[in-house]
């Protein structure tokens, strides 16, 4: 692994990485409040790539993701007087063989199918079904 790497887990979480983690660096992997992060084999994270789980998050093996990648499992409540301090969160499972280009934002509930590619600075807000090509904020399958 190249580059700075950071790993936190606050509360009892955990973050597992499978064989082979490559990184330009800086990434940086989170788990609060018992999050699951989990990371499969032979995944590349290129320069500025944030993960921050409180649920639960899991990554394929043999995955690409190109710079300011940033996936969330989790948001805020917003009530009648604003944001609460209460997290709502869903997983996020990223299948086998995907690739996100640069600026790709993935958020909570989110099903990347194997064999997708998530073009640069789309916003993945939905599912995503196995070898599509999807772009766009909010994302759409245009392959």
């Amino acid at each position: 692994m190249r580059g700075e790497f950071k790993a936190e887990i606050i509360g009892n979480g955990t973050i597992s990485i499978g064989k082979i983690l490559m990184s330009r660096g800086p990434i940086y992997l989170k788990s609060v409040n018992g999050g699951n992060l989990s990371i499969g084999e032979n995944v590349f994270f290129n320069h500025n790539c944030s993960i921050t789980c409180a649920d639960e998050i899991k990554i394929g093996n043999h995955c690409m993701f190109v710079n300011n990648l940033v996936i969330v499992d989790h948001d805020h409540e917003v009530g009648e007087s604003g944001v609460t301090g209460t997290l709502i969160s869903k997983p996020v499972v990223i299948e086998d063989r995907v690739w996100c280009g640069a600026n790709v934002t993935i958020v909570k509930g989110v099903h990347i199918g194997a064999g997708d590619v998530i073009a640069a600075s789309a916003v993945v807000t939905k599912d995503v079904p196995k070898r599509a090509v999807v772009a766009g904020v909010p994302r759409k399958v245009i392959h």
